[in-house]
């Protein structure tokens, strides 16, 4: 799929997505925020993870929003429609939604790769920029963690000894909480009143400690945080 944030671009397409959410006024109440923009086409909502599948199925697809709790059993009915969606149709990217910034859910979203995913909270509906950004980040292959969701990743292992992140220095980690919510060098670089070439020495340091080789074909950049759930007690085994 063409990216459509490339320089030089003119007025972005609309993007065409599915809404997955069990509860109808939150269901509708996204679908019309979205729809009022101009920027989204939505052309199905519903309620249930299976009828995403179907909706993915039947519809060409830029993007779909998924709620991370959904029928039968509203556990993870999201995330598990997120890989079935990725390892189908690779060209749709998946937000997924949750109303806690939980970083095992973050771990399970992005555990086999990150390419095409978002896991944002809910309360970003209401925060319009925020939620466009993320669909067309996905609709291109790439990756956005809410910043809150950075920042519990991030403090909750700052602080064992035995975690990747004691390795970093502390405007690495400056860099690095910025870089997992998606945001390119150039950003960052204006962010912190730095140097664009500053910023990228203190990129590849990161990716050096914590290991991620040259050849990862996952998003490095998301990676570089959900790496600590792997090494940190608190993550899934």
């Amino acid at each position: 799929m063409p990216d459509r944030n490339a320089p030089g671009t003119t007025a972005p397409e609309r993007l065409r997505i599915v809404i997955a959410e069990d509860h109808y006024l939150v269901r509708e109440g996204t679908r019309r925020l979205l729809e009022d923009t101009g920027e989204v086409d939505v052309v199905a909502a519903v309620g249930t993870a299976g009828e995403l599948l179907d909706a993915v199925e039947r519809f060409r697809l830029d993007a779909v929003i998924a709620d991370i709790r959904m029928p039968p059993d509203h556990h993870t009915e999201g995330i598990t429609a997120a890989h079935s969606i990725r390892a189908r149709h690779p060209d749709t990217g998946v937000v997924v939604l949750s109303q806690h910034a939980n970083e095992q859910y973050a771990f399970a979203l992005f555990q086999r790769g990150t390419d095409g995913l978002a896991y944002l909270l809910k309360e970003r509906i209401g925060e319009l920029d925020q939620l466009l950004r993320a669909l067309r980040e996905v609709a291109a292959g790439r990756s956005v963690i809410d910043p809150r969701i950075v920042e519990v990743l991030v403090g909750s292992h700052i602080r064992t000894t035995d975690s990747p992140l004691a390795q970093l220095t502390r405007r690495e980690l400056d860099v690095l909480r910025q870089m997992a919510q998606g945001m390119n060098n150039r950003t960052i670089a204006e962010s912190l009143s730095l140097s664009e070439s500053t910023i990228e020495k203190h990129v590849n340091s990161t990716f050096a400690k914590l290991c991620l080789a040259e050849e990862s074909q996952l998003h490095r950049r998301v990676t570089a945080v959900l790496t600590y759930l792997r090494h940190g007690p608190a993550g899934p085994a």
